[in-house]
């Protein structure tokens, strides 16, 4: 999309980082920002994130060819309903909302068929648009969830719009993508919150790196999360009985002092961890995803 319009609606980490590899990557593109704290524009404009802040929600879609919601998914129907009278003819939408679902039912519904949902694995616990960075989605995988009313020419574009910002692409059904992104990435973070519920404040100052790792992502933003996992909620209940039954296993296993089987339990999953050699076992995994739809 050279010479081209991109609209970022809420520009924090990510929304910053797009505007930022857009701007490095895609010749002659304009990066209009939109956000509900003229603080934050202001820092993005500083950052050279965005060119030109928007004051509102139609200013800042009119004219877009791209426009990209990066806000929490509990306002991309309020959002996607605003800046539908203003969206010019040919403009596609797009999204990086952790849960798809519905977000791409709402999009197709309220949109049309130039809504693509798409979900870039990228980001940290960080938040804020001081945290935005050129390469953060340089060899991040960036999840594309188009339908059979997803016009063509919107994925294709939607498509060489990640890959020029650095990801690697791969294609599933909205419904696929929040069954498996509820138990490798929603429960994950409910689990590192809960983990951090369970020390005392004597024990925190105890805690080393096996800690501090495991439950690093409980330092992310706990509204966005919220809407997250409410909006998975069916996947989150199965996932969340799926560690139960985990919990629950282990559990017997130390109360009887099963040595052989609690060694069993662990070193099972411990190769089961090995085998997650990022690059290569991703990539076959979404290579025969891909290959379905």
């Amino acid at each position: 999309m050279r010479n081209q319009t991109l609209s970022i609606i809420g520009v924090g980490l990510l929304g910053g980082s797009i505007g930022l590899a857009a701007k490095e990557r895609l010749k002659g593109v304009r990066v209009i920002g939109y956000g509900h704290r003229a603080s934050t524009l202001q820092r993005a404009l500083k950052l050279k994130a965005i060119d030109q802040p928007a004051d509102n929600l139609a200013q800042a879609v009119a004219g877009a060819d791209l426009v990209i919601l990066c806000t929490p998914v509990g306002l991309f129907g309020k959002i996607l309903t605003d800046i539908t009278p203003h969206l010019k003819d040919n403009a596609i939408v797009t999204d990086v909302g952790s849960t798809k679902a519905s977000v791409v039912k709402a999009g197709e519904k309220i949109i049309g068929r130039r809504f693509v949902g798409s979900h870039p694995m990228a980001g940290s616990e960080k938040r804020g648009v001081e945290y935005a960075t050129t390469n953060l989605f340089e060899n991040a995988l960036c999840i594309l969830t188009p339908t059979r009313r997803s016009d063509p020419a919107a994925v294709r574009m939607v498509s060489e719009f990640w890959k020029t910002l650095g990801c690697r692409l791969i294609k599933i059904s909205p419904t696929e993508h929040d069954r498996m992104l509820a138990e490798v990435s929603h429960l994950p973070h409910v689990a590192a919150a809960a983990l951090m519920g369970i020390p005392s404040q004597r024990a925190t100052k105890l805690c080393g790196k096996g800690f501090l790792d495991t439950t690093r992502i409980a330092a992310g933003d706990g509204a966005l999360w919220r809407d997250i996992l409410l909006d998975n909620r069916q996947n989150m209940l199965s996932s969340l009985a799926k560690l139960r039954g985990e919990l629950e296993t282990v559990e017997r296993l130390i109360k009887k002092g099963d040595q052989a089987g609690l060694a069993r339990w662990l070193d099972e999953r411990r190769r089961k961890r090995e085998r997650l050699t990022p690059n290569r076992t991703l990539d076959k995994l979404w290579g025969r995803l891909d290959s379905r739809t």
